[in-house]
């Protein structure tokens, strides 16, 4: 295993290899920033019933999308021109697989606005906003702490945003289970709470790629390759 004090990415024989490293970070942590405050403004403009709002969340995903460019083409910069080596290779890489999670994050968040800009428009659906904004509460949460963990080099939270996935998908889970016995007793706004479905859905995927970013971040930081395998097994690599 790498020693985590090895991990600084600062101590390089060239400044410019460490100024492009710090580049790359700073660029994948304001692109998190950025989706993390498209999704709590889509939530807002739903729960506000703000389609102005809704537009400008909307609208933002551009610059979402014009930041993953800039950050794809600084990590083959980085590759191309530095040949990076064990740790640095290792951060490089898992910026490439993160800053995809945080496109999605993104697109996910433009979603929800498109949905709160028609019920905007057709008028509030009668249920499901309490859990809305639970579970958007519990995701941002999630992506917060990742990206805490990835500024930090800090792969320790990461376990417990692989564990709070699970709590989302449960709180999801239960959440579509009433929503659902609600339509079927009153049909007459099927409509409207199937768009807070579809919400509550891209709610849970946000939840999903925040556990991928911390998955990443323990990859960066152990050199082990945490997807697929069970939370247990994680905790044993990151406490070795």
């Amino acid at each position: 295993m790498p020693d985590k004090k090895d991990m600084s990415h600062g101590d390089h024989i060239s400044a410019k290899f460490d100024e492009d490293l710090a580049e790359l970070k700073a660029n994948f942590l304001k692109m998190g920033g950025m989706v993390e405050s498209h999704v709590a403004g889509a939530v807002t403009a739903l729960v506000e019933n703000d389609g102005h709002l809704g537009e400008k969340v909307r609208d933002g995903d551009k610059q979402v999308d014009q930041l993953e460019l800039l950050i794809d083409e600084e990590a083959t910069h980085i590759i191309a021109r530095r040949q990076p080596t064990a740790r640095d290779l290792r951060l490089v890489i898992a910026v490439i697989k993160m800053v995809a999670d945080l496109e999605r994050i993104g697109d996910e968040a433009k979603k929800i606005a498109k949905l709160a800009i028609t019920l905007a428009e057709e008028g509030k659906a009668p249920r499901g906003y309490v859990e809305v904004q639970h579970i958007a509460n519990h995701v941002r949460g999630m992506l917060r702490d990742a990206l805490d963990a990835f500024a930090r080099l800090d792969p320790e939270p990461a376990i417990g945003i692989m564990k709070e996935d699970k709590r989302v998908d449960e709180e999801y889970k239960a959440a579509a289970r009433s929503l659902l016995t609600f339509m079927m007793e009153d049909t007459r706004n099927i409509s409207k709470c199937m768009s807070v479905m579809w919400i509550l859905r891209a709610l849970e995927r946000v939840g999903d790629h925040a556990c991928n970013i911390a998955e990443n971040v323990i990859y960066m930081v152990e050199g082990e390759d945490v997807r697929h395998k069970p939370t247990k097994w994680a905790e044993q690599v990151v406490g070795s």
